[in-house]
C-alpha cells in the first residue's frame, strides 16, 4: 500500500512538472496572453479537464517551477547539519543558485520577464513572491530558533541574502566585475556581509597627464 501511494505521488509530481514545463515552453514561444489550457494540455499530453486538476490558470502553472525551486531550496537548508553556521550554510546555497547557469536557471529568468508584460502574470507573481518570502522566513526562523512573527533577524538575514544573491548575478551577468566566476563574488559577498558591510577605500583620484609634465 505504501509502495502503491509512493508510486501515485510520483506519478503526480511528474504530470504537475510536465503541465508547468509545457506552459514555459509555450508562454516564452508565443506570449502568455496567447496561450490556453488546452495548448498546454495537448503540448503535456494530457487532458484539459487534468490540467485544472492541479492548476487553476495558465499564470499558475507557468510560474509553478519557481515555487517548486524554493521548495527544494528550504529542503536543503533544513538538511544541513544542525552544527553549521547559518552563514556558511547560506553561501554555500546560494553558490549553487548562481551556479545554476544551465536551461532550467535561463528558462526560470525568461519567464520572469515575461511577468513584466503581463498584468496577470505580473499579478499572480506578486502573490506567489510574498508566499515565497513567508515560507523561506520562517525556515530560516526554524533553523536559527527565532520567531517568524515576533523577531525581525530571519527576515533581516533574507534581505541580506537575497540581496546578495541578486546583486551577484546582477554584476556577474552584467558583465560589471573582474571575477573569474559568479562563486567567486558570492564569497566577496558574504566576506563582506560578515565583516558588516564596511565602507570600501576611497578611489585613487588619477592625475591628469598635464600636471606630470
Amino acid at each position: 500500500m505504501i509502495i502503491e501511494q509512493g508510486l501515485r505521488d510520483r506519478k503526480k509530481a511528474a504530470t504537475r512538472a510536465a503541465l508547468s514545463g509545457a506552459a514555459a515552453r509555450l508562454a516564452r514561444a508565443l506570449g502568455i496572453e496567447c496561450v490556453t489550457a488546452d495548448a498546454i494540455a495537448s503540448e503535456a499530453g494530457v487532458s484539459t479537464r487534468t490540467f485544472h486538476n492541479y492548476f487553476s490558470s495558465k499564470e499558475e502553472a507557468v510560474l509553478a517551477s519557481f515555487e517548486e525551486s524554493v521548495n527544494l531550496w528550504i529542503e536543503a537548508l533544513a538538511s544541513r547539519p544542525a552544527d553549521e553556521p547559518i552563514l556558511d550554510v547560506l553561501e554555500e546555497l546560494v553558490v549553487e543558485i548562481v551556479n545554476d547557469s544551465g536551461p532550467s536557471g535561463s528558462e526560470k529568468a525568461s519567464i520572469w520577464l515575461l511577468s513584466d508584460s503581463s498584468p496577470a502574470l505580473y499579478r499572480d507573481a506578486a502573490d506567489m513572491h510574498q508566499r515565497i518570502n513567508r515560507a523561506v522566513v520562517q525556515a530560516l526562523a526554524e533553523r536559527t530558533g527565532t520567531d517568524a512573527e515576533k523577531d525581525l533577524y530571519p527576515t533581516l538575514l533574507l534581505g541580506a541574502v537575497g540581496g546578495a544573491a541578486k546583486s551577484v548575478i546582477d554584476v556577474w551577468t552584467g558583465g560589471k566585475s573582474e571575477a573569474s566566476s559568479p562563486e567567486e563574488l558570492v564569497h566577496d559577498a558574504f566576506r563582506q556581509i560578515r565583516a558588516g558591510l564596511p565602507a570600501p577605500p576611497p578611489l585613487r583620484c588619477r592625475v591628469p597627464e598635464m600636471s606630470r609634465l
